[in-house]
């Protein structure tokens, strides 16, 4: 297969049909590092219309990687709640001190980049490529997709990850590397998708061997997943007689580490006993448990959590901090919480 084909054809329609994307620069323009570092990181593991504004609100907040280096932590961890996987939260603030530190400028080099905090082989070869033009390809799923496609990968993701991103290196140009690697993006998002490719309108589909063998909508292929184990706990929805809500902070490190959250217990495999849940309140009251269940899922697991509701005391002494009703939406407070404070809030309208 001809690299040279494969960068025309690709380009070309990528000229006209580049998406619009707020961290994208415009055709011609030279794309800010700050801008695609900011953007690659939340995007990981995130969609692009859930990305969009938070990115917008961020470079409002911190138009420079210098501005966010110089915030609190705890105030980036609010600005992040809702996006999930918040260690890229901390790792995002790290990095913009590191990068702050050395200059405020980040460096053009793959190995360079992945010396910062927080990016990896995918973020390095993303910013290298389209913030700096170095021939580098970002492999996500979409390009691998792309790649298994165009030359009939038949080997099961994971096994395939290395050969799909050493064949994506391959095909990388010299010249306009950047614009290639979000072309291989872009394609794999709106032209090769997972489910009914439409190869009709894709600028590969003539060197395309899978399209050719009648097999693109099978590739690439998966070896089956384990199943995602279940874990339980309780959760403790405290008040007080003013409406003040009880929150403590998570630990810096683990799941969701630094992020704010209501008393819980720990996370196991069984579920708890009501006797067991009640020694296990951050104080004494008359709890009450809601019917039904809060459920989440996180990487490598579900999650089921029971909610228990009480009024405590202002003088009884507790753990953690009273914040009021109307500030919860300041507080960093990962999703998980935040839909426990809504069924919470939906029992006692019923109630």
């Amino acid at each position: 297969m001809d690299p040279t084909v494969i960068h025309e054809a690709l380009l070309g329609w990528y000229d006209r049909h580049r998406r619009v994307l707020p961290w994208r620069a415009r055709a011609g323009e030279v794309a800010d590092p700050y801008h695609v570092w900011l953007s690659e990181i939340m995007l990981q593991q995130t969609t692009v219309k859930t990305v969009a504004p938070y990115f917008v609100a961020f470079l409002k907040r911190w138009p420079t990687v210098g501005d966010l280096a110089a915030a609190e932590l705890e105030d980036v961890l609010r600005a992040w709640a809702g996006l999930g996987y918040y260690a890229r939260a901390r790792n995002l603030h790290a990095c913009a001190r590191a990068v702050a530190a050395k200059g405020g400028a980040f460096p053009s080099s793959e190995a360079e980049l992945r010396e910062l905090p927080g990016i990896g082989a995918y973020t390095a070869a993303a910013i290298a490529a389209i913030a700096f033009d170095r021939p580098a390809m970002p492999v996500d799923g979409n390009v691998e997709r792309v790649v298994a496609r165009l030359l009939a990968v038949e080997d099961p993701l994971p096994r395939a990850k290395r050969r799909l991103a050493e064949l994506a290196r391959g095909l990388t140009p010299q010249d306009r590397a950047g614009d290639f690697a979000q072309a291989m993006m872009d394609l794999g998002a709106g032209v090769c998708t997972p489910a009914k490719p439409r190869c009709i309108l894709c600028p590969l589909a003539e060197p395309c061997r899978a399209r050719g063998s009648g097999i693109a909508e099978e590739l690439p292929a998966r070896s089956a997943k384990p199943q995602r184990p279940t874990r339980h706990g309780v959760v403790f929805f405290a008040t007080r007689a003013d409406g003040a809500v009880l929150l403590r902070k998570r630990p810096e490190r683990g799941l969701l580490g630094g992020m704010t959250e209501l008393p819980t217990t720990e996370w196991r495999g069984h579920a708890y006993p009501v006797d067991e849940t009640m020694a296990l309140a951050p104080a004494p009251a008359a709890w009450r448990t809601l019917p039904g269940q809060v459920r989440h899922t996180f990487t490598h697991f579900h999650l089921e959590l029971t909610v228990a509701m009480a009024r405590i005391p202002d003088t009884l002494p507790v753990e953690g901090s009273w914040v009021a009703f109307e500030r919860l939406s300041d507080e960093a407070l990962p999703s998980v919480m935040r839909k426990v404070i809504a069924h919470a809030l939906k029992a006692t309208a019923r109630s």
